[in-house]
């Protein structure tokens, strides 16, 4: 019995991951073997960095937070502390947001807390 192939599925295959490298620059966009390379690494990263990056924005928040609350003489570690004693429920999300565009709000807080 002669080997058969299935040259439908792979040629299929093969365009998915040459589709999905469509930009990349020089063969890693159009020779297979490289494509499947730099595509798999690249989904990695993507991966990797889809958690980094919550990581990042609290860092941001932190500093937006903490460049806010030194206007009033207090360091961030000392606000947070307080503000978690006073029993104010807000994330630093919503504190950096308010010290960045809302700086009477957060002063108004800032001022509950001392």
């Amino acid at each position: 019995m002669p080997r058969s192939t299935n040259a439908v599925a792979s040629r299929n295959r093969r365009k998915k991951v040459l589709k999905q490298t469509k930009g990349y620059f020089g063969r890693r966009k159009n020779v297979y073997t490289v494509a499947v390379n730099s595509l798999e690494k690249g989904l990695q990263y993507a991966y990797r960095d889809r958690r980094k990056k919550k990581g990042n924005f609290r860092a941001l928040w932190i500093q937006r937070i903490n460049a806010g609350v030194r206007q009033y003489d207090m360091s961030y570690s000392e606000f947070i502390g307080k503000i978690n004693k006073k029993g104010i429920a807000l994330n630093r999300k919503t504190l950096a947001d308010l010290a960045m565009n809302h700086p009477d709000a957060f002063k108004a807080i800032v001022e509950k807390v001392k």
